[in-house]
């Protein structure tokens, strides 16, 4: 069925949402069918590709169906798409995976359909909402602060770029850890950030590009849907880049250092399993390197050894468990202090989860 139609025929089938509740025997016996969301296309070499990527990798378990639908707006109309997949696919588990699905769009459907599980890419889920949502994210953060120390080293002007799309806390961890990386290796570096606005604005990325780059920042890292527009971009002004959410290499070969990756598959198996065997549905769930979330993109030609060296070595202690991003004595972009001295800040901790500053070297403001 088309996208049109899922979202626009539902008439006849609204008595459907009061359906009898299903008991753990009848999850494992029953073949599940999956909805996964994208609020783009699933070939964008960004965020959303990386989430079909790991849809793909479901669609070959055995008793897994799986149903797409891409170029879903953060709108109304996702609540359609939801509630097609649900009565006319059969979707028990569904993968909402953009930002804003969530508030109000899940919450919305969910006390509807409380034998659906909602599993939300991003964060928000918290006691207060119903137990058949739930939310898993990755510490990407751990693969941008690698990402800033490969900048830091390859940096000649050192301005290093960032072109993010909304000031939210997850795009300024990310931020913050690419530029706390690369100050890591050169303390004076800096970084220069422009927001566009919105998650896929094609024409906004590439004059926030050119703007960088006319800047004098020759390393660039981003924080949008769609990162080929940067990519590109970049690489046509002779800029090297670091990708994000899946690899961007094969668009800009000479210019790509290396770049930081979702492994979706990780969390999408966790979250499939559990409702396979009728076990409770995971709330909350976040991993990084160490538990496999996020990955890092191979090293491109003209990266040197000594970067490497670094990365890696900081990289294996992240495996480990003993390296932290965020510790103190830590300043903000105008001179608060965020964290104390000998304070640290684990992954796990809210505080990170709910952060709203740049750090002390990012040159832009929230």
């Amino acid at each position: 069925m088309t996208a049109f139609n899922r979202r626009e025929s539902l008439k006849t089938l609204a008595a459907l949402g009061a359906a009898g509740s299903l008991g753990p025997l009848a999850w494992a016996q029953k073949p599940l069918t999956v909805g996964v969301i994208y609020v783009g296309p699933r070939d964008d070499y960004g965020y959303n590709q990386a989430h079909a990527q790991a849809a793909a990798e479901l669609k070959k378990l055995p008793g897994v169906k799986v149903v797409e639908e891409e170029n879903v707006p953060e709108t109304a109309a996702v609540q359609k798409t939801m509630t097609g997949m649900i009565q006319q696919d059969g979707a028990s588990l569904l993968f909402p995976t953009s930002f804003g699905y969530f508030d109000p769009h899940i919450l919305a459907l969910a006390p509807k359909y409380p034998d659906v599980r909602f599993s939300h890419c991003g964060g928000l889920w918290t006691e207060k909402n119903p137990k058949n949502v739930g939310s898993f994210f990755g510490y990407i953060d751990e693969c941008q602060f690698l990402n800033g120390v490969i900048a830091g080293h390859m940096s000649k002007s050192g301005k290093i770029a960032f072109v993010a799309a909304k000031p939210i806390p997850q795009v300024l961890r990310n931020i913050n850890a690419f530029t706390l990386g690369a100050r890591s290796v050169k303390p004076n570096i800096t970084c220069h950030v422009i927001f566009t606005g919105d998650w896929s604005m094609a024409v906004k990325e590439a004059e926030a590009t050119n703007s960088l780059a006319d800047q004098g920042c020759d390393v660039f890292t981003m924080h949008v849907d769609g990162p080929k527009v940067v990519v590109e971009t970049a690489a046509k002004r002779g800029k090297m880049v670091c990708g994000y959410h899946a690899s961007q290499a094969k668009l800009a070969p000479n210019a790509y250092l290396t770049g930081a990756e979702w492994n979706w598959l990780t969390a999408y198996k966790t979250i499939l399993e559990a409702a396979q065997a009728g076990k409770p549905h995971p709330n909350f769930l976040r991993g990084g390197l160490k538990e496999g979330y996020v990955k890092t993109s191979a090293y491109g030609p003209m990266v040197t050894d000594a970067a490497k060296k670094q990365a890696d070595d900081i990289k294996a202690k992240m495996v480990a468990g003993s390296f932290d991003i965020f510790k103190g004595p830590l300043k903000d972009n105008k001179g608060n202090q965020v964290i104390a001295a000998g304070q640290v800040q684990k992954q796990t901790d809210l505080k990170l989860e709910q952060m709203n500053y740049l750090v002390d070297g990012v040159v832009g403001s929230v």
